[in-house]
């Protein structure tokens, strides 16, 4: 099974000046305190709103549905709002990305932040249910086309059932979780939490397990912060709640907070973030076949294998417009050409 992302172009954001001063020179701990308290207390919208809401913030270039689960939907605002639903297809529904039961259910202003609200297929949502995110080994269920995927997972140390977004969405929902336990930092140590199975840590800092810290960090390096999510991130802020997703404002934050920069002070003013070009041609097509990896390219492009943590275990030159790798078992590995990544789910 193969999946695909491109990479999304990187663009300004429209950060209000001045908004980010008070987390000047803060570092780890203390930086995730100090977005928090710039970010809490923000302007709550109801949860009949949030249909309303979606058509400001998830909303394709055709004018349809940004389904955050499914790629083979063209759902129109209200009109095909769930509902029932039987198929994939039939109807969207309002999806807890951050699923509502780790805190405590119909509870505000978390059951209505629109932060971690997404419009989403019902009959995908529902698969979905309130696993935890993580990167299938073992599929059980996958969307059509193999968008999103439900199976089991061993990155815990334990084997759980996990839910796999698409790769082009693997940012965005780390960047959500991210924001969650950032906005909510005097709460979230009470929430759901089991350390084997679950991806919260029972605390306030790192707020996370430490599997789910690597797979969250995983996800938010390989899929970098895109168009979309900046003009969500500006939609949420100017006309509806007020508040930021400082993640998406600096996609590096993550790294000073839980990731490789933690010994760096943060200087929002300073910072500045590596330009991504987007292309919207397809660079080449992968895929697993008896034992091996597959990569069919244009003569001349430079190949990449990388593993689960994002390394790269081979880099070549193409030599012919199809290449063959032997591969040792896993779960999957990342093929990245320039600036496209498909995962190989072997």
């Amino acid at each position: 099974m193969v999946l695909g992302l491109l990479f999304s172009a990187q663009v300004e954001c429209a950060i209000p000046a001045g908004y980010y001063d008070s987390t000047d020179g803060l570092m780890k701990e203390a930086l995730k305190t100090g977005m928090y308290n710039k970010i809490k207390g923000h302007t709550e919208i109801t949860y009949a709103a949030l249909w309303t809401a979606f058509q400001t913030t998830d909303k394709r270039a055709d004018g349809k549905v940004w389904d955050i689960y499914s790629n083979s939907t063209n759902y129109t605002f209200g009109t095909n709002q769930c509902g029932n639903y039987s198929y994939e297809g039939d109807c969207y529904n309002r999806e807890h990305s951050f699923p509502k039961s780790w805190f405590g259910g119909e509870i505000t202003p978390m059951y209505t932040d629109l932060f971690h609200l997404y419009p989403s297929d019902g009959k995908v949502n529902g698969y979905r249910s309130n696993y935890p995110f993580g990167n299938v080994s073992n599929v059980s269920y996958s969307s059509n086309n193999g968008y999103s995927l439900l199976g089991t997972s061993t990155e815990s140390g334990s084997s759980l059932t996990v839910f796999e977004p698409a790769d082009e969405l693997k940012g965005d929902m780390a960047r959500t979780y991210f924001y969650m336990v950032t906005r909510y930092e005097n709460l979230v140590a009470s929430w759901k939490t089991n350390l084997n199975t679950e991806m919260l840590g029972g605390n306030a800092y790192p707020a996370f397990s430490n599997w789910a810290i690597t797979v969250l960090l995983e996800w938010s390096r390989l899929d970098p912060v895109s168009d979309k999510e900046r003009a969500r991130n500006d939609a949420i802020y100017t006309n509806f709640q007020h508040n930021r997703n400082p993640y998406i404002d600096f996609p590096m934050l993550a790294e000073y907070v839980w990731g490789d920069s933690i010994t760096y002070a943060f200087h929002p003013s300073k910072y500045t973030a590596v330009p991504v070009i987007k292309t919207e041609a397809s660079l080449f097509t992968a895929w697993s076949e008896q034992g091996k990896i597959h990569v069919r390219t244009m003569v001349g492009k430079t190949i990449e294998i990388l593993d689960v943590t994002g390394k790269c275990i081979v880099r070549t030159m193409a030599n012919q417009t199809e290449s063959s790798f032997h591969t040792r078992k896993g779960k999957f590995v990342m093929i990245r050409i320039e600036n496209q990544v498909q995962k190989i789910v072997l």
